[in-house]
């Protein structure tokens, strides 16, 4: 099995490389190699991915008649119930263009499997299970969010529009522990110590908070499956179906089964089934390590026996996507985090990116600044890795601009950073991340702003800012995968350069233009006569003496290569 990841990962993300392919033998050869900017001709990576991140709950109500079950009618605090957002609901904007439009590539939405069915005071109110994090039954879909034929909807609609699909999974907790939802057996989780966060034992060994059951997933010991599960699955007529299905998860792993394994198996069934393309992984440092080698290990399995049986259906030859929450984690840490008297590189347990606490304080530095410090650390020391950058999360309670007042900036910084770009719902339309009477995270999850967007130009010139750079992005891989340089500081012009085997990429940005006639220096990028395309007003222009001229009443400037005439 480990040579067979190894394989697997050597051919990383240049499978589309065709082997017949002569290369250019000069400068001028090499420049009419590079593909156009197509669609088909744009290979698809993860490094430069520009992931949007919903709340399934917050997001898009598509069908209300799943809005209430299991009973919860309980009032619940400010934000803390559910709100109707489903599966449905994230097809629909699919099949609307409205990623399209933005230039999105990948969805990662909230965890969609059974939720607890109570409610559970926080101190801030009753809360129910809407963000998806307090998991019952790993192997079913809880109906508020919809259902599985409604989640087969949402991964073929987006991988037929070209956008992958993250799955956010959880396996180190269930969900708290209520009257309607008893805990797990005792050699499944722990109940106590809270961790401390002092050093790596009280940060693994524990509960992440108190009443959310820790799973022991550094245990090898053999467990029974819950008495409570089983009579579920009995009730719901595939007691037979899953308990087959472990029996041949467990003979063809030769695992024992001890409470980890038991969760990778419900979880890369989904991938098994169903084609998703990458985890989101939730609180990775809150569990043994090993257990994130054994998920990727199983997830990829799943995922090349589901491309063998759907060979029409694979969008390319990528290997199944990890990312971590390792919460805390910036890009300067480079490859490890410390726990104080342990470090550990995540990078090596199945990730091939770590989630970036760090750009929202790098988001008010000068542009250059934070742009060559990415692009350095990313080219070296994170070399065949990378992070995902993000200002405004679902528990990030500092994110960059929380009153929305720099929607401009954010965007510039978000979608011009090296690295793989996590746009949080609503930063594109400046979605209110706080509310009257809501307490702590739950201010960070409102219900998406549409009606904003067509009713308040201030918003809708912000959207259309954010889709100009999404879209930008998503046709140019060397925008967050390629090498950063700087053309020129007044005004400030910078390059991305992206090279493959037979794939080159290269783009020219200019941020904080005067507005009117612009004159920005392309010298030694772009050869004189070379015809550019303005993306950003739309423009065409033709590099004279090394400089790119021409008028836009706009401070933004996005130049490419106009190909294939």
């Amino acid at each position: 099995m480990k040579n067979w990841l190894l394989l697997l990962l050597s051919l990383g993300l240049f499978c589309q490389c065709n082997p017949e392919r002569k290369k250019p033998e000069t400068a001028e050869q090499a420049e009419m190699a590079v593909p156009s900017a197509k669609k088909d001709s744009v290979p698809f990576l993860w490094e430069a991915a520009n992931v949007y991140f919903l709340l399934t709950d917050r997001f898009n109500n598509a069908d209300p008649s799943n809005d209430t079950n299991f009973g919860r009618t309980e009032p619940a605090g400010p934000l803390r119930g559910f709100m109707g957002g489903d599966l449905a609901g994230i097809t629909q904007k699919i099949e609307e263009g409205y990623f399209k439009a933005l230039g999105v590539n990948a969805i990662w939405f909230t965890p969609v499997v059974e939720q607890i069915h109570g409610d559970t005071d926080e101190g801030t109110g009753n809360s129910y299970g809407y963000h998806g994090y307090w998991a019952k039954d790993w192997t079913a879909l809880d109906p508020n969010f919809g259902t599985r034929q409604a989640l087969q909807d949402l991964v073929e609609t987006a991988h037929s529009h070209g956008i992958r699909i993250l799955m956010d999974v959880v396996l180190n907790h269930t969900g708290p522990v209520t009257e309607e939802d008893p805990a797990w057996p005792e050699d499944w989780v722990r109940l106590e110590p809270v961790c401390a966060f002092q050093d790596y034992e009280t940060t693994t060994a524990c509960t992440l908070v108190a009443n959310l059951p820790d799973v022991y997933t550094e245990s090898d010991a053999p467990v029974e499956l819950p008495d409570a599960l089983l009579a579920k699955w009995k009730e719901e007529g595939r007691l037979s179906t899953e308990l087959d299905e472990l029996h041949s998860f467990f003979e063809r792993t030769g695992y024992p089964r001890a409470p980890r394994y038991y969760i990778i198996k419900w979880l890369t069934d989904y991938v098994n089934d169903l084609g998703i393309d990458g985890f989101r992984v939730d609180t990775a440092k809150h569990a043994d390590e090993k257990a994130w080698a054994e998920l990727y290990q199983e997830a990829s399995f799943a995922f090349e026996t589901w491309k063998k049986r759907h060979p029409e259906k694979i969008l390319d030859q990528n290997p199944f996507y990890m990312v971590g929450e390792v919460y805390g984690y910036g890009i300067s840490g480079g490859r490890e985090y410390d726990f104080g008297d342990r470090k550990v590189d995540y990078f090596n347990f199945g990730f091939k990116s770590l989630i970036n606490f760090e750009l929202k304080a790098d988001a008010s530095q000068p542009y250059e600044r934070t742009f060559a410090k990415y692009s350095r650390l990313l080219q070296s020391t994170l070399n065949g890795k990378s992070v995902l950058n993000y200002l405004s999360s679902h528990d990030d309670g500092a994110p960059f601009d929380p009153d929305r007042s720099q929607a401009y900036r954010a965007a510039n910084v978000l979608l011009l950073t090296p690295g793989a770009s996590q746009i949080y719902y609503g930063d594109e339309s400046s979605r209110p991340l706080q509310a009257e009477g809501a307490v702590g995270d739950a201010n960070l999850r409102t219900f998406m702003n549409w009606n904003e967007m067509d009713s308040v130009a201030e918003t809708r010139r912000v959207l259309e800012h954010w889709q100009k750079l999404g879209s930008f992005r998503a046709r140019h891989p060397a925008v967050g995968a390629g090498k950063h340089n700087r053309l020129s500081s007044r005004p400030y012009v910078f390059s991305r350069t992206y090279t493959s085997e037979d794939y080159r990429d290269k783009v020219v940005v200019g941020l904080d233009l005067p507005e009117g006639k612009k004159n920005l220096n392309v010298k030694g990028y772009f050869g004189d006569g070379t015809t550019l395309h303005e993306a950003y007003s739309d423009t065409q222009v033709v590099v004279k003496n090394g400089k790119a001229e021409f008028d836009s009443p706009y401070d933004t400037a996005l130049l490419e290569v106009i190909r294939g005439e």
